[in-house]
């Protein structure tokens, strides 16, 4: 399977919406507490197991994550460790990159997530504790979402309703908003310690997850949420990012500082139905591919990126 080395620690991978064989990575040097950061743009081999980094961006600070343009297919956002949020065109060489750059946020801009809906705009959350709408075509945040106490982690659309979206926080909250609404429409007190992100079921649009700092990942039904629809345990330490499946209702994809990827089917009750132990580091991205069913891609502070099927070892050349 293609495994990347990469110069700095991995924060972050996404696979391409347009080219199955294409994929970011967001990285930082030191851990991404001092020092320049990097975003790869890597191909895999057709028909093998390698995989080449085809253009590289530099960055004066750390890049926390990083997502594709829905509606531009060499069009790549960078969250920033700086608070800018930097967008980048593939098919210019890196002189000519970044085409913008937006400096709003006080504090590290810690994730990025493009409408898939609309595919007009993109979602920011950062450690100010706030979550910012943007249009590619406006030179400023279109709204500010601040009512999160604490650092917010992610915040990501709904793949169904092109106004809505969920935020996850180290307040201990998960939160629902509508664009079209002044504040958010749903409070979820999802767990007793930081929630470090959240992701929506692809099939079920009132159902999402979250993954803590005390080791689960919880299942949400927006209709019913004074308990979740099912707790996972199996994590040993704090579980750092949560993704569903494009391709399947109930299956779930994680990673953790215990340094392993994780899959769930939380509609069956033995949920854990695949462990993958390959990083040597805290995992802390991970993501599945739209185009090819089971492509996975994880990364972490060894420096690695992996990508491989589901059922493979990462590992196996």
């Amino acid at each position: 399977m293609p495994v990347f080395k990469a110069p700095f620690n991995g924060y972050s991978v996404k696979f391409s919406p347009f080219y199955e064989s294409r994929l970011a990575v967001a990285t930082a040097q030191n851990f991404g507490i001092l020092g320049n950061g990097r975003i790869h743009v890597l191909e895999l081999s057709p028909g093998g197991p390698g995989v080449t980094e085809s253009i590289a961006f530099d960055t004066a600070d750390a890049v926390y994550d990083v997502c594709w343009s829905e509606s531009h297919d060499s069009v790549i956002i960078a969250a920033i460790g700086d608070g800018s949020v930097k967008i980048y065109d593939t098919s210019l060489p890196p002189p000519s990159n970044p085409i913008r750059s937006f400096q709003e946020h006080a504090r590290e801009v810690h994730s990025v997530d493009y409408n898939p809906t609309r595919r007009d705009s993109f979602l920011t959350a950062s450690w100010d504790d706030t979550v910012k709408l943007w249009a590619m075509d406006r030179p400023a945040s279109i709204r500010t979402f601040k009512e999160h106490a604490y650092c917010v982690y992610q915040a990501v659309w709904n793949p169904k309703h092109g106004d809505v979206f969920a935020s996850a926080s180290g307040d201990c909250t998960l939160r629902i908003w509508d664009v079209r609404e002044p504040g958010s429409t749903m409070i979820i007190p999802g767990h007793d310690l930081e929630i470090l992100s959240c992701d929506w079921n692809k099939y079920d649009d009132c159902v999402l997850a979250t993954s803590s700092v005390d080791k689960t990942i919880k299942v949400w039904d927006v209709r019913s949420y004074r308990a979740p629809l099912a707790v996972l345990n199996g994590h040993g330490y704090a579980v750092r990012k949560v993704k569903f499946s494009p391709h399947r209702r109930s299956l779930i994809a994680s990673c953790s500082y215990d340094m392993s990827v994780c899959l769930w089917d939380y509609m069956v009750e033995d949920a854990l139905v695949g462990r993958y132990d390959h990083h040597t580091e805290f995992a802390v991205g991970i993501d599945m591919s739209v185009l090819v069913e089971g492509l996975m891609a994880s990364t972490g502070w060894d420096e690695l990126v992996y990508v491989w099927q589901q059922g493979m070892d990462p590992r196996a050349s």
